[in-house]
């Protein structure tokens, strides 16, 4: 049974509600609806074909497994993908999309001839609950209808279809010019058939809607293609009722293939709020950034000193982790895992990302929210009496509380920014108190958190160990990027934690020992990371190094411009949950660096 291609084979297709991911060979192996984080109809990412998948290409011929697409792009600036296969008896394209939701959400393909007579094979398996449950298949009216419990989906096609082996098939053949439809639709089962789809209306209003939005960007530099992309990912990853923006449309795509750093990241981190808010302002997208704060604000809102660092798409703070021990994991990487357990973690840097991003939203102008001034004062009444406490830093390590440098430096980046803010006239607040408050979180950062023989701050207090998140100190204003101290944990984290690419991985792992984040195994580079070594050099005046590593990065992007989480130097290959807003969002923020620096080829 074929088993799931490579993590970059997949494209992401989406209606700013859900979103599917469909390989090279047109097998969609991933979908949840309705919603990011709701169970999974295909699931064949995560297990086998016995758990999911809805596959449309030429029809193999004899025992041969389902060729890859010849070649395979987005319809201009959009979302809409077309693969076309080049074959013995001619070449057909398929597009794919899912419509911006009006009601019912849908997956559309459409499959039509481009020359010859090819034949052409539709092989949908639907399972539901991450391809645990066999749902009844029956017609109504002519329409296939998939019920279990709550859920229905519902396929309309102009083609013939016949059920076998528990799969619903069609077999067809496409002349030039010739166009067949496919259409899915999710309904809730106790409710009456969704609406008839119209693929044609329906793809011209998806075309038309991605055309309108890109036409907001207001970034008309030499590195538009891949910001361009990076950003339509980001819609893409927008949970358009609420405005919250996923990390990622999957879960457990293993940080290490075969091991166990495998995460559900279906929901929404709040260290992305500052970068995310600013990578829109940046390129004119306000109407993003202000529904992105109001979320924020909503999901924060009556309990801010219990900060969770992530929170459901609609600001559900319960996200329990679970294990779903039918499905084998990608590429056997076992547990796979819904939920998170590291919402209940204290992470004392979610202050200072949370104040930064109110305070960008201040300072670019977003209409006043006084809820939002309340709210960061309540913020550092909290840290006041909390920054000193150990928590388990950024990375969301399961081993012991450590005094993480980069949880300080946020600490003092949300007291700092709250000063500035008094400061403003915006609000009253004792000014005096949290100056010296903001002294002494940077005199204690120095002193504990600086290792002097090796001109580099460490990841936690009295440690030896380096961590990438270090490379925000510049960054935050913590201290002016000509420091010696900012220049020497730049090098050492070159040093140190760099690959042989010039890549960056977060810290130091064990193998098969457990190390400071309590996990066995390794993982691969960490493309934000990565993108934060390429600002800071930068921003030291090394600015072709940075232009050369950040365009290495690029080139690690699939062929569709997608990136993971990381990437494994080793086995060559993108690893981590895909596509990955946090590896996108820095990609945005470094182009418009080098752009307005210079740093960049003819």
């Amino acid at each position: 049974m074929p088993v799931a291609g490579r993590i970059e084979d997949y494209a992401l297709i989406g209606d700013m509600q859900t979103a599917a991911l469909i390989c090279r060979d047109g097998t969609a192996d991933w979908l949840c609806l309705p919603r990011f984080d709701s169970h999974a109809i295909f699931a064949g990412l995560l297990g086998t074909e016995e758990n999911g998948f809805w596959r449309l290409g030429p029809t193999p011929v004899g025992d041969a497994e389902p060729q890859p697409a010849t070649r395979r792009r987005y319809r201009g600036d959009s979302l809409i993908l077309e693969s076309e296969w080049d074959t013995d008896r001619g070449t057909v394209r398929v597009t794919d999309f899912m419509p911006p939701r009006d009601g019912a959400p849908q997956l559309v393909r459409v499959v039509e001839g481009v020359s010859g007579r090819v034949p052409m094979t539709s092989a949908l398996r639907m399972r539901f609950s991450y391809g645990w449950v066999v749902p009844w298949v029956h017609k109504v009216d002519h329409r296939t209808v998939a019920v279990a419990g709550p859920d229905s989906v519902w396929l309309d096609t102009d083609a013939e279809t016949y059920g076998k082996d528990l799969t619903t098939y069609s077999d067809f053949t496409v002349a030039p010019g010739e166009k067949v439809t496919f259409t899915i639709s999710w309904q809730a089962s106790h409710l009456k058939p969704p609406p008839y789809p119209e693929p044609f209306v329906a793809l011209e209003n998806t075309e038309e809607f991605w055309r309108e939005w890109v036409a907001q960007c207001t970034y008309h530099g030499p590195y538009r293609e891949p910001v361009i992309r990076s950003l339509i990912t980001l819609k893409a990853l927008t949970y358009a009722p609420t405005g919250g923006i996923v990390a990622a449309p999957t879960t457990s795509l293993p940080e290490n293939i075969g091991g166990v750093r495998n995460w559900d990241y279906r929901f929404t981190w709040l260290r992305d709020a500052a970068i995310t808010l600013s990578s829109l302002l940046r390129t004119g997208y306000r109407d993003e950034a202000r529904a992105w704060r109001e979320w924020l604000l909503r999901a924060v809102a009556g309990d801010p000193e219990n900060l969770q660092i992530m929170y459901g798409i609609a600001g559900e703070r319960e996200l329990g982790e679970t294990e779903l021990t039918w499905l084998a994991g990608y590429e056997g990487s076992t547990p796979v895992r819904v939920g998170n357990g590291a919402a209940g973690q204290l992470q004392l840097d979610v202050y200072g990302e949370v104040t930064e991003a109110l305070h960008l939203a201040h300072m670019t102008g977003l209409a006043r929210n006084d809820y939002a001034s309340v709210l960061q004062l309540k913020l550092i009444r909290y840290l006041e009496d909390h920054w000193d406490e150990p928590d388990e830093g950024i990375w969301e390590v399961r081993g012991p509380r450590r005094h993480f440098v980069h949880s300080k430096v946020m600490a003092w980046v949300a007291v700092d920014r709250t000063i500035k803010l008094i400061e403003s006239g915006e609000v009253d607040g004792p000014l005096d108190r949290w100056r010296d408050l903001r002294d002494e979180i940077h005199r204690t950062v120095c002193e504990k958190g600086y290792d002097k023989e090796r001109n580099t701050f460490t990841q936690s207090y009295g440690s030896k160990e380096l961590d990438a998140s270090l490379l925000l100190i510049p960054q935050m204003g913590f201290l002016p990027p000509d420091d010696k101290r900012v220049i020497g944990t730049i090098e050492a984290i070159q040093r140190e934690l760099s690959t042989e690419d010039g890549f960056v991985v977060r810290y130091p792992t064990m193998g098969e020992e457990a190390g400071v984040d309590g996990l066995e195994g390794d993982e691969g580079a960490f493309l934000a990371c990565s993108f934060w070594l390429a600002d800071d050099l930068a921003m030291i005046g090394r600015v072709d190094e940075a232009r050369q590593l950040f365009e290495r990065l690029l080139s690690l992007r699939n062929d569709l411009g997608l990136l993971a989480e990381e990437w494994d130097p080793q086995l060559k290959r993108q690893v981590g949950n895909f596509p990955q807003a946090f590896s996108h969002v820095p990609l945005i923020d470094t182009a418009l660096r080098l752009t307005a620096s210079g740093a960049y080829g003819g």
